[in-house]
């Protein structure tokens, strides 16, 4: 290789200055892109609409040509519809503007089935098995296109990186299991791991209907969204008059022609159906540098993206695997400011600084050979605190102490262990499912309706539901000073039915002073903090449920996953169980059947539930507070 003379290397390095003070100088103006449609052929000959920006030099920048430098590219698949080009440009120039500001190409991609692409549309396809014939998944679809596209996209370097929220996410997650060489960093964010376990679809075998409906009737009724035409305002009612039980959703309204809910139907316990489409089952490997992204208030999938950082923590040799996780709601990171959500204010704008300080660096470090990472292994917002905090593990494992905090008499909660000597200590309420307790504020708009609140449910305030005679709750004196906690939450309830199955809706709640000076309309505020649902039947087994005996006292363990939150001082700590969080979680019906989507009406039934608190039986929650 000859060496180039000098005057050449200083000219070509204040050209590439040049360009970049102009890529910055639009940092006012919206960044321009030259736009390329191609349909995409996968291996087994089905093309896929994909849309390719790459970014062009100003007007202010001179000749309006294509930047000389090679640049990276970035891929996002969906299977929600590529926007017309105004809307895609709109993003580029805001939720992407960092990223865009840096220089990368865009390529942005219909999956199989949706929209433009070609195909059959299969919701959440399973992964193929190794090297099996004429096998096409999204990880396939995914590698083929990356390989396409550094074949056929002009100035690209030949390094590409993906990321995507939700089903995207997912894609993302799928991509990395056998990752096409070209594929140098992903960010999987908020991408479920498990449907039956922890996210979209069931939380611990307890069936999440209003979403689960709603969501199937949205993707699976033609290749474009379409949402169920509701006929009430008030998707409570609707839900609990209309629907009924769930045996009626097939026979009153999807006829069979949903795929998603007959499965639902035909798999109600943790079966082979629902293992084989668990994301961390193939992450045997770190094969690509990997940040991933979740969110305390996540609506829709906080379990995964935790899941999957834990399992790939495991075999993490090269340092390639990272968390953060942030004060917001379902790819609440993704856009705006990120100071608030709903009421609450964080004090900073968290959005912006992920993708700023941490998303736009990680992907110039991995693809440009840029900076430097942008922090050690985990970084978590301290929410009540409102700081950001890095780690080298998560959950921490230095200066954590697990602590009880106990249901004790007369609706407190103590960190001393009850001494009462009676078994049979404890607090009652009624479960009755045909006056089942709202998840949300009542009107319950539908899931992705005109003016939904679902986004921000997660940090409603539950005074709504705290003097309900059907829910109970215990709480701490003020504290005298702040207790934080930071890693996994667990609770530990000792109850009692005399029904033959039972949900178990928790709730841990930061409950803001009575009178509240920095924010008078914060006063009294109670503030979910991590809460979890576990249904009865699934105690011994998510695959083989069983009947739970009326009247005895059995003790559930309740994973309320993982959280980084400061109780301030004069902040109280409260614990709240019910038994129906309604429409988000389907009604159980306190009998025991066999298939509870096939219930009739005629099996739904009062309960008599019963929280013990005494020596023998000693209810708690289990935190992990930082020392």
């Amino acid at each position: 290789m000859t060496r180039k003379p000098l005057f050449i290397i200083f000219a070509l390095a204040a050209a590439a200055g040049l360009l970049l003070q102009a890529m910055r100088a639009q940092s006012d103006a919206e960044l321009q892109f030259s736009i390329r449609h191609y349909m995409v052929p996968m291996r087994d000959g089905i093309r896929l609409h994909t849309s390719v920006f790459t970014p062009v030099m100003s007007s202010s920048g001179g000749s309006g040509a294509e930047q000389a430098d090679r640049l990276p590219i970035l891929l996002i698949r969906s299977p929600y519809g590529l926007d017309d080009d105004p809307a895609l440009l709109k993003r580029l120039n805001t939720s992407y503007i960092d990223l865009a500001r840096d220089g990368y190409i865009f390529a942005f991609q219909d999956i199989r089935g949706r929209y433009l692409s070609q195909g059959q549309f299969v919701m959440q396809r399973l992964p193929c098995a190794p090297h099996a014939p004429n096998c096409v998944d999204e990880g396939t679809d995914a590698y083929d296109t990356i390989t396409w596209l550094v074949k056929h996209v002009p100035n690209n370097s030949g390094r590409v990186g993906m990321f995507g929220v939700s089903y995207g996410g997912w894609l993302t997650a799928m991509a990395m299991i056998h990752p096409n060489p070209a594929l140098r960093a992903v960010s999987e964010q908020a991408s479920p791991d498990d449907m039956f376990l922890g996210d979209d679809f069931h939380h611990n075998g307890a069936f999440r209907l209003s979403y689960a409906f709603e969501y199937a009737a949205m993707m699976e009724r033609g290749k474009t969204n379409n949402l169920f035409q509701f006929s009430r305002y008030d998707t409570f009612d609707w839900y609990l008059f209309d629907l009924g039980p769930l045996s009626n959703a097939n026979r009153l309204y999807f006829h069979g022609q949903v795929p998603s809910w007959n499965d639902f139907v035909n798999h109600p316990n943790y079966d082979s159906f629902w293992k084989e489409q668990e994301v961390s089952h193939y992450l045997t490997r770190v094969t690509v540098p990997d940040l991933n992204v979740a969110g305390w208030w996540d609506q829709e999938d906080f379990y995964g993206p935790v899941k999957i950082f834990e399992t790939l923590e495991k075999h993490d040799t090269r340092h390639w695997n990272f968390l953060v996780a942030g004060p917001w709601n379902h790819g609440g990171w993704a856009e705006g400011t990120g100071q608030k959500l709903g009421r609450i204010d964080f004090g900073s704008d968290t959005s912006e600084y992920f993708r700023q300080s941490v998303e736009a660096p990680w992907f110039a470090y991995w693809l440009k050979g840029e900076g430097r990472l942008p922090f050690a292994k985990a970084l978590t917002f301290q929410s009540g605190a409102n700081r950001w905090i890095a780690y080298n593990h998560w959950p921490p494992q230095q200066g954590i102490e697990d602590r009880k905090l106990y249901m004790r008499s007369h609706r407190r909660l103590s960190f001393n262990p009850p001494g009462q000597s009676d078994s049979d200590a404890c607090d009652r309420y009624i479960s009755d499912p045909a006056n089942p307790v709202p998840y949300r504020h009542r009107p319950v708009e539908e899931t992705y309706g005109p003016g939904s609140r679902w986004y921000t449910w997660l940090v409603e305030d539950q005074r709504f539901v705290d003097n309900r005679p059907d829910t109970v709750s215990w709480e701490t004196p003020p504290l005298k000073r702040r207790v934080t906690i930071a890693g996994d939450v667990v609770a530990h309830l000792f109850a009692s039915t005399t029904g033959s199955d039972s949900d178990w809706i928790v709730k841990l709640i930061d409950v803001y002073p009575a009178i509240d000076a920095r924010d008078l309309s914060m006063s009294g505020y109670e503030l979910m903090v991590s809460d979890e649902v576990f249904r009865g039947r699934f105690r011994h087994s998510f695959a083989h449920p069983e009947p739970i005996v009326p009247n005895k006292v059995i003790a559930y363990t309740i994973d309320l996953h993982t959280t980084n939150h400061s109780f301030l001082e004069g902040h109280r700590i409260m614990v709240q169980v019910q038994s129906t969080w309604f429409p988000l979680i389907d009604r159980n019906p306190q009998k025991f059947v066999s298939n509870i989507f096939l219930a009739t009406q005629a099996d739904y039934q009062k309960a008599t539930q019963s929280i013990y608190r005494s020596r023998a039986y000693p209810s708690y929650i289990e935190l992990p507070v930082v020392q």
